[in-house]
């Protein structure tokens, strides 16, 4: 069954090569603007404020560390080979990787990143969970993975987002308060600049 559909969704996409290279491009660059956009909600904390979006940045950035980290460990327990290497008449878009296919890290990195910060703003996390969408299903689009894998990958982030964000809380804060004593007296000169005081008469 996970086969049909890659290879109905893999022989649709061969025939429309244009939508191949098309997600290829923009899955190329979709990945590192979405790490980065994690990232950047940190700066929507006003320094000395509150930590809503630098717990969400942090939930995000090292939801996706770990999400990545649980696929080693199981591709080591089940190596499951890519489609196109089982199958070699499939059709690829883009580089072809020859680490394990289940889960797909695209798939876990981007969900853990979208459920973090889903789980501190709903309206946020909603439009991150779309590009994760995107991104995941594109996996299967450009013929790098079958549908399995990425559904695994939505699996292996939501679980991941839910332990850091609901049981290493405790955790998170510490390291926020860590980090923003180094960042915040950069990100209040850079970002946060206060208006000058009107001058007297």
């Amino acid at each position: 069954m996970d086969y049909r559909i890659y290879h109905a969704i893999n022989v649709f996409v061969f025939h429309h090569a244009w939508l191949g290279r098309s997600l290829a491009f923009l899955e190329k660059w979709a990945v590192p603007v979405y790490a980065v956009a994690a990232v950047l909600l940190w700066l929507l904390a006003r320094p000395g404020g509150d930590r809503k979006w630098k717990l969400a940045s942090a939930a995000a950035v090292s939801g996706a560390g770990v999400a990545l980290l649980v696929n080693q460990l199981i591709g080591r327990i089940w190596h499951r080979q890519r489609p196109f290497a089982t199958h070699p008449s499939a059709h690829v878009w883009g580089s072809r990787s020859h680490d394990p296919s289940f889960p797909s890290d695209h798939a876990s990195a981007a969900f853990a990143i979208a459920f973090a910060v889903f789980f501190f703003d709903r309206v946020v996390g909603g439009i991150f969970l779309v590009a994760a969408v995107f991104i995941a299903g594109g996996r299967v689009f450009v013929g790098a993975h079958y549908p399995a894998d990425v559904v695994a990958g939505c699996l292996v982030g939501f679980a991941v987002a839910l332990l850091i964000v609901r049981v290493a809380r405790p955790v998170l804060v510490a390291l926020v308060r860590i980090v923003e004593r180094v960042v915040d007296p950069l990100v209040a000169r850079i970002v946060w600049r206060r208006a000058p005081a009107p001058r007297r008469s």
